[in-house]
């Protein structure tokens, strides 16, 4: 019996003209999640004297009014002294503030991490890079909620 044998024409790659000018910035990028939130990040290597956070391309300060939430998202900088070096970029979605804040400290622990691996054992020890896997229960059938019974009426 006769094999049939497949070739496949190789064509030619389209030649693209790249600018060498402009070169795409390098960044670090991880993924952080609390509760239903699940935040993006790419850290990038800060140009500026001044860092920015953009979250869903909004000021961070505009995204999270409560400075209790801009506080928490700066620890993992603030405590390997990385606060001046990156601009962080994040894309979240899902859940209350409270997660996504969290989720984005988780998020940048760990770009952090990918980027100096020494600075681990520093996040590891604050708690940083520890994902809170507590979810809400689901509600279950015949209970009000997910544990709370019906109230027992004696008549």
């Amino acid at each position: 019996m006769a094999t049939k044998t497949l070739k496949k024409a190789v064509k030619p790659a389209k030649e693209q003209k790249i600018e060498e000018d402009i070169a795409p910035e390098k960044y670090f990028s991880a993924v952080g999640k609390r509760k239903t939130s699940v935040a993006q990040v790419r850290i990038y290597k800060s140009h500026k004297n001044e860092p920015e956070i953009n979250i869903n391309g909004r000021e961070f300060s505009s995204y999270f009014p409560i400075v209790r939430l801009q506080d928490l998202i700066k620890v993992p900088l603030s405590m390997t002294g990385q606060g001046n070096f990156f601009s962080v970029s994040v894309k979240v979605s899902g859940g209350g503030i409270n997660s996504q804040a969290e989720a984005i400290r988780l998020g940048i622990s760990r770009a952090v991490v990918k980027f100096d691996e020494t600075l681990r054992k520093s996040l590891k020890n604050l708690g940083l890079l520890t994902r809170d896997s507590r979810i809400v229960e689901r509600k279950k059938p015949g209970l009000k909620k997910a544990r709370r019974a019906p109230q027992w009426a004696k008549r």
